[in-house]
């Protein structure tokens, strides 16, 4: 193994850098190897100046960093590109001109740090021949095949501090407020978040509620004397015999943009009479320094990835399983994407402190 690229792909999550990092160390120390950095996703090998090197001094001081320094773009799939032509928009396929691409780049391995459509392209140009590992990156936590991706524990962390500040302001003014988490199709950031942040009633995409459950949640506190409440709801949850709602709808290039969740479930409350605030996260749970655990996760993430790509493991990915390092096929992982489960123990156990999630 003479030379690997890196890229990062999708929404950036923290613990990017410490991935990037720690690839970069261990190629360079324990395999001699030359490391590429590909900028904005799969975009890079596209682009003129796509490719950059890295060594010790570019890496140097990344570590607590959130972001990525490569950059990235959850537009990039290379299978559904879209280019105007003509004066007219279209979607082509550019998968060929990327796999030629890593070709000129004399490519032994190319790491791929990503979510699930990230890793969903990376699986399909392994198909042709690419030589790829995948790292399982997501502050929603819903990839298979690991227990944990690094991003999730720092955005959990910011979740829970959001709730913690908004339940003396709720508590003083005697409010309801609802913030509204990231997550998308999975509720462990809400589900995490709520439990850990005291939250009354928590909405999670798993549990469809119904939002006379939520007032009636409300009211009990209310008789009690609890002139407040704290509702922690994901952006992918919906009502019994609903749909989720998108603030922005998809096409064959762009992911459906899920939001508005939120303000219906505030604007449910406000009209049952208990006065209501939204707060909607959004990219904050992204951004910023990365957790003591999310770096220490990246840092072994980006050395195991290595070490795979030298072993010629390609078209899997690296993952956390009791607690060690191991790896799986790409394919088994992506087939299966991680849910919360109804029956649960942490769904359990929020059920026996009296949180509601809205079906009962």
């Amino acid at each position: 193994m003479k030379r690997i690229g890196i890229l990062t792909g999708g929404g950036d999550a923290p613990g990017l850098n410490a991935v990037i990092r720690a690839a970069v160390k261990t190629a360079i120390r324990d395999h001699g190897c030359e490391v590429l950095g590909i900028r904005d996703g799969y975009d890079g090998f596209l682009e003129e100046d796509g490719i950059l090197s890295l060594g010790a001094e570019e890496v140097r001081g990344i570590l607590p960093r959130g972001g990525t320094i490569l950059g990235t773009a959850n537009r990039g799939n290379p299978f559904a590109r879209k280019v105007v032509r003509d004066g007219q928009e279209v979607t082509i396929d550019v998968s060929d001109e990327i796999v030629e691409g890593i070709k000129r780049q004399r490519l032994d391995a190319l790491l791929v740090l990503g979510g699930d459509g990230t890793l969903h392209i990376a699986h399909e140009l392994a198909e042709k021949g690419v030589p790829v590992i995948g790292v399982p990156k997501t502050i929603d936590n819903d990839i298979g095949g690991t227990e944990i991706t690094f991003g999730f524990d720092t955005a959990l962390n910011i979740a829970t501090e959001a709730l913690d500040r908004l339940h003396t302001t709720a508590e003083s003014h005697h409010r309801v407020l609802v913030v509204e988490l990231m997550g998308r199709d999975a509720g462990f950031i809400a589900l995490n978040a709520g439990v850990s942040g005291g939250a009354d009633v928590i909405l999670i995409p798993e549990i469809p509620f119904k939002y006379e459950s939520i007032v009636a949640k409300v009211m009990e506190r209310a008789a009690k004397g609890r002139e407040f409440s704290l509702i922690a709801v994901s952006e992918g949850a919906k009502s019994q015999g609903g749909q989720q709602v998108f603030s922005r709808k998809g096409d064959e290039v762009f992911v459906p943009r899920l939001g508005g969740i939120g303000s219906m479930v505030a604007e449910y409350v406000e009209k049952k009479g208990y006065e209501s605030r939204l707060t909607v996260l959004g990219h904050v749970q992204r951004g910023g320094t990365p957790t003591a655990f999310d770096r220490w996760l990246a840092t072994r993430y980006g050395s195991a990835a290595v070490r795979l790509a030298a072993r010629g493991g390609f078209d899997r990915m690296v993952s956390l399983q009791c607690g060690h390092i191991t790896d799986v096929l790409l394919e088994e992982a992506l087939s299966s994407p991680k849910r919360v489960r109804p029956d649960d123990d942490s769904v359990i156990t929020a059920r026996s402190l009296g949180i509601s999630f809205g079906d009962e």
